[in-house]
């Protein structure tokens, strides 16, 4: 319940610790699924890659990377399975909250990803009031 309180007040306050970790404690993070030979996950690893864990989003949602042919980790709940990489699915508590498929190049993606926190903010938002 406390956790929960403060979690609240950091909300309403507008300021959120790096991965406020919800009721498994889990919290926030961006799920990677990348493959071998894949030239767009090079891609993202080379713009984005070096920098992710040093920005808001990246304290907020750290990075997880998993094969797209290795099984899914264990405690994560997704909508659909994999079609193309690299994926990312952001993930709240272990549960999928929306994903971006494919790089569609860095200006993009910066945007996809601040529309999905976004979106787990409204979210979190409306179910305090």
């Amino acid at each position: 319940m406390i956790r929960i309180c403060i979690l609240l007040s950091f909300l309403l306050t507008g300021i959120l610790p790096a991965n406020a970790a919800g009721p498994t404690g889990k919290g926030m993070e961006l799920l990677m699924v990348e493959a071998a030979g894949c030239v767009w996950c090079a891609r993202w690893n080379k713009e984005i890659g070096p920098i992710y864990p040093k920005t808001d989003e990246g304290k907020r949602a750290p990075l997880r990377r998993i094969d797209k042919q290795d099984p899914l980790p264990e405690g994560i709940w997704l909508a659909r399975g994999f079609f193309y990489t690299p994926t990312f699915v952001l993930l709240v508590d272990g549960q999928e909250k929306g994903r971006i498929e494919g790089y569609p190049g860095e200006d993009f993606f910066w945007g996809l990803l601040d529309q999905l926190v976004s979106s787990v903010d409204k979210a979190v938002s409306a179910n305090a009031d």
